[in-house]
């Protein structure tokens, strides 16, 4: 299904205009503001996730929104199912993403499950499912999309770890923290492989965002985590996604290996 996404007055200092990008976990949160900013830069996005139903409705908010535009920027939104925890799946949707579009530029990472399980309560099922979504799925998503990111003028790629990846978690599980962690590694580690290719490796590090998935989280943990940033506030999806958009952009094109902490200071805290 595919979105013709026409937005005018808005205005951008980055450039990001004609360039595709892959967005997994698209269909809510933090995935789904980055695709919509980056619809309204110009961008044409793959949307993708494994829920074809929210899928659906993601993309049917962006109608709305175009609907409502006079603007003149223009880009196109398509949406593609897929599970990240399976090889198959992964190949055969960048396969059809590159069909689609005929390119791929950049690659956003940011399908993920949180998990709050304590020590003494995580099962071996819930470790490999975790792990195999928030850093296996990342990885070979990597993997998969390499030879079109080797292919493109603007390769970037962009992981969506966490401030529990840097700091081992406040209220995260061990196998969430040890997945981000693991994005931090592996985003050092390709920036330094992909580098010959001119593509561009970072990680972004979200402390706790309001989305969805937090939505097992109790009140005590809030304000928990709350009371331990500096600006005293949990963090918006739009906040996120506007370091994710410099990251692909043409300005940020020097930028590779680090790892950007949108977290209010959650991070030194």
């Amino acid at each position: 299904m595919v979105l013709q996404y026409t937005m005018g007055t808005y205005m951008s200092f980055l450039t990001l205009t004609g360039r595709v990008a892959i967005v997994t976990g698209a269909a809510q949160g933090i995935g789904f503001h980055t695709a919509k900013m980056m619809c309204r830069n110009g961008m044409k996005v793959a949307l993708v996730d494994l829920k074809e139903d929210a899928l659906k409705k993601a993309v049917e908010e962006l109608n709305a929104l175009a609907a409502r535009s006079a603007e003149s920027t223009f880009a196109e939104a398509a949406f593609f199912v897929c599970d990240v925890s399976d090889d198959k799946s992964i190949e055969k949707t960048i396969n059809e993403i590159a069909a689609h579009f005929g390119q791929i530029d950049v690659l956003v990472n940011c399908a993920g499950i949180l998990s709050a399980t304590k020590i003494p309560d995580i099962q071996r099922e819930e470790w490999d499912r975790v792990l195999g979504v928030n850093l296996g799925g990342s990885f070979f998503m990597v993997q998969k999309a390499l030879p079109h990111l080797q292919k493109s003028k603007h390769g970037r790629v962009i992981n969506i770890s966490s401030v529990a990846g840097r700091m081992g978690g406040v209220e995260n599980s061990m196998s969430y923290a040890a997945s981000k962690g693991g994005l931090c590694a592996i985003t050092r580690g390709m920036a330094r492989h992909l580098g010959p290719f001119k593509i561009t490796v970072n990680a972004v590090c979200p402390g706790p965002t309001r989305t969805p998935i937090m939505d097992t989280y109790t009140e005590e943990q809030m304000r928990n985590l709350e009371s331990k940033n500096f600006l005293g506030r949990i963090g918006e999806s739009d906040d996120v996604a506007a370091g994710i958009c410099y990251l692909a952009s043409e300005e940020a094109g020097y930028v590779t290996g680090i790892m950007l902490d949108i977290n209010g200071g959650f991070w030194i805290g």
